[in-house]
């Protein structure tokens, strides 16, 4: 058997473990496809259904979440600067040993892992955080093990462009008349020294 087929048997195995310990009766199975999905609305809408607060009958104290089953963890995207200036860090426990590791090398190790954090950092912090956490299955392919599940797409809404600011707004427009009033200017030169050859091949 080659590596990648033991890692990728590895991970099914990874995926299997522990849902003995779910209650599974009742759940729904929600598939997320993060390719093209920004990291941190992505991480909102997951924890909100892991918490089952999308359903009527969500109480703080009881454990109602949906199963939640990511796929191609490793396109997702994020904005800004934030592959190369967002970082991770861990200590060993040791004197001075504070690790610390970017997104971009994240991604490159491990892209479950980030959306894991992602999601696990929206939670709240008391004992159904585990339970939570086992319920979400992430995958850097679109392959998985649940296809005799009965899985239900998520359709991630709309993205709410915010209204720019009256300030940005005003540099923008007047970066627009700037540019063109220079293709405004150089086609007048242009018309200018056609019209300038004209004349002179007629004076001559």
């Amino acid at each position: 058997m080659s590596t990648a087929a033991q890692s990728f048997s590895g991970n099914l195995k990874k995926a299997l473990a522990g849902l003995r310990r779910i209650d599974l009766e009742g759940l729904r199975w929600r598939v997320f496809d993060a390719k093209g999905q920004v990291l941190g609305r992505l991480a909102s809408h997951i924890s909100t259904v892991v918490q089952g607060k999308d359903k009527p009958t969500y109480t703080p104290y009881r454990e109602e979440g949906d199963m939640c089953i990511v796929i191609n963890a490793k396109d997702v995207c994020v904005t800004g600067r934030k592959m190369t200036d967002k970082f991770y860090r861990w200590h060993t426990g040791y004197i001075g040993h504070l690790k610390e590791r970017s997104l971009k090398d994240q991604m490159a190790k491990d892209p479950t892992e980030v959306i894991r954090k992602a999601v696990l950092r929206m939670l709240p912090r008391n004992k159904l955080r585990d339970d939570r956490d086992r319920k979400l299955r992430i995958f850097a392919g679109n392959e998985h093990p649940f296809g005799d599940r009965a899985l239900e797409p998520y359709v991630m809404p709309a993205r709410q462009v915010r209204e720019m600011r009256p300030r940005a707004r005003r540099a923008m427009i007047r970066a627009q008349k700037k540019a063109e009033q220079q293709e405004q200017g150089t086609s007048n030169t242009r018309k200018g020294k056609k019209r300038e050859e004209v004349d002179i091949e007629l004076s001559a």
